[in-house]
């Protein structure tokens, strides 16, 4: 029989939330470790997150622009229309993270360890995963300008009905990284992109810079 060629999907675990009890997000700071709790609304903008640990949460409708996240842990958590220009989150590790409806402007993600994360109907600008760990992610229905993956260890990555302006996989280690629900414009080190799927069509579209990459002239 022929070998198998489609990639492997992410592996997703849905999150079940408990009960939560309302919180106040003006109270959480640096090093905290908050569990099972529900904020509304709320401004964490300049505020210094460095090492805050959320489990088992929502954030819905919460403001955090230059917010700075370093270090952080999220896990089986919730995050709805947050509003973010300017994030900035080094070094944080997310697993069972839903991301949805959400606006994220310029972010950075570098050096994260990610795995079962989602994001789903959010605007993103230029995320910056340079250096990241991620398994297990899937987008759909998303826009990004920039996604800059270089150095970064990827698998079993899915884009759904997505479109990114921009991609950078210098350097990049890929597993199963599924771009065929991709409207992607352009590439950037196109040695990294061994060990993703693409379809006919992106192929055929990116032909011009697969033959500038290899020094291939095309001459009718």
């Amino acid at each position: 029989m022929p070998r198998d060629l489609r990639p492997r999907p992410p592996r997703i675990d849905e999150i079940v939330a408990g009960e939560l009890l309302e919180g106040d997000i003006a109270d959480l700071g640096a090093g905290d470790r908050v569990e099972g709790v529900q904020y509304r609304g709320g401004d964490l903008s300049e505020r210094d997150l460095t090492g805050v640990t959320i489990g088992e949460c929502e954030l819905v409708g919460v403001s955090a622009h230059d917010t700075l996240l370093r270090g952080a842990v999220i896990t089986e958590t919730v995050i709805e229309r947050l509003e973010a220009p300017v994030l900035r989150a080094p070094r944080a590790r997310l697993r069972d993270v839903l991301v949805a409806g959400s606006r994220i402007g310029s972010v950075e993600f570098y050096d994260n360890n990610w795995q079962s994360v989602r994001f789903v109907g959010c605007k993103l600008g230029f995320m910056n995963l340079r250096g990241a760990e991620l398994r297990d992610i899937r987008f759909t229905d998303c826009t990004i300008d920039e996604l800059d993956l270089g150095n970064a260890r990827a698998e079993r990555i899915a884009f759904e009905h997505c479109d990114v302006r921009s991609l950078d996989v210098t350097g990049a280690k890929l597993g199963d990284v599924d771009l065929r629900g991709l409207d992607l414009a352009a590439i950037a080190g196109l040695e990294g992109l061994k060990g993703a799927t693409m379809d006919g069509m992106q192929v055929a579209l990116l032909a011009t810079s697969f033959a500038t990459h290899f020094g291939i002239r095309v001459v009718e």
